[in-house]
């Protein structure tokens, strides 16, 4: 009996390996073509974005006029079976200009399998967040700079009068079948394009 249930055991850790390594190699390969993006082709990626974002939530435009900067994620791939994690690059927009250019990551374990994908924007308001995320080799969403993410309720309460936070973040474009995009523990570094 007590070898039966080894065997059972041996047989679920085999199992929980190989998908821990299928969903590895899986964000391996997403990883290496994101990495191949050029710097135009993500400034046009976080273009077509931010049109697509003013268009569904006015008040992100109103956001983009008072920020510090603005770093735009247009295109992240999400994908896991219990372990999993999420990578995409963006830039930082300094009054409509691209001043720089970052990735984002994140890896998760638990209850997940699928495989998504999303973009985010943020809308960092005041010039002690952008110094954060220069400043920092690796900025942790959820370790600095108050964040507030928008969403619909949100959304229509915020005006130039209520404006407190550090910085505001809008997830859009979510297809695939994985439920809900987080942002808490990702990691933003500066890349150089």
């Amino acid at each position: 009996m007590k070898t039966l249930l080894k065997k059972e055991n041996d047989m679920k850790h085999a199992k929980l390996i190989t998908f821990a390594l299928a969903a590895l190699l899986v964000l391996t390969q997403w990883n290496g073509i994101a990495h191949a993006e050029s710097a135009a082709g993500i400034d046009a990626d976080a273009d077509a974005a931010l049109v697509k974002l003013y268009e569904a939530q006015p008040v992100a435009k109103m956001l983009s006029e008072k920020a510090a900067a603005v770093l735009i994620f247009p295109n992240i791939v999400k994908a896991g079976f219990l372990v999993g994690g999420q990578y995409g690059q963006g830039a930082l927009r300094k009054k409509g200009k691209t001043v720089g250019y970052y990735s984002t990551a994140a890896g998760s374990f638990g209850l997940q399998a699928g495989a998504q994908s999303f973009g985010y924007v943020l809308f960092l308001m005041k010039d002690s967040a952008v110094k954060h995320l220069n400043s920092s080799k690796g900025w942790e969403i959820g370790i600095g700079p108050s964040i507030v993410i928008v969403d619909e309720g949100i959304a229509k309460n915020l005006s130039t009068t209520t404006l407190r936070s550090d910085v505001y973040a809008f997830i859009f474009s979510q297809e695939g079948l994985m439920a809900g995009a987080g942002l808490q523990g990702a990691k933003i570094t500066r890349i150089k394009k």
